[in-house]
């Protein structure tokens, strides 16, 4: 499985942005498409965002096209999540998670962290 470590959570005001931060380790990326989903507290978990690894295709949710761009940095293993143009409904715990390419299902899932959006 890949180790999966995100940061860059925290506060912020309606309107501002954020970038979270997903380290991965464990294994070579090239056939993983990594993602980003999201718990709001008393919801379940949604589909964010994804990045196929090795070809940069990316998939979003229509709730946060045109705010949020993921991307990646290939020599730091590292999958980023920019927020722009927050709003407090995306207050909630972002996860970071990968799946092999093959496979339908995001098995290697980080601890999470959580973006609160103030008004």
């Amino acid at each position: 499985q890949v180790q999966l470590v995100e940061s860059g959570g925290g506060l912020v005001q309606a309107g501002g942005s954020l970038r979270l931060s997903c380290a991965a380790s464990g294994r070579t990326l090239s056939s993983y498409v990594m993602g980003w989903f999201r718990q709001a507290p008393g919801k379940e978990r949604e589909f964010v965002v994804a990045i196929s690894w090795s070809g940069g295709s990316t998939y979003y949710a229509d709730s946060v096209k045109g705010r949020f761009t993921i991307s990646r940095n290939s020599a730091k293993n590292t999958v980023y999540l920019q927020m722009n143009s927050l709003e407090r409904e995306n207050t909630a715990v972002y996860y970071c998670a990968a799946r092999v390419v093959r496979e339908a299902t995001f098995g290697s899932w980080g601890q999470g962290t959580q973006v609160t959006v103030s008004s």
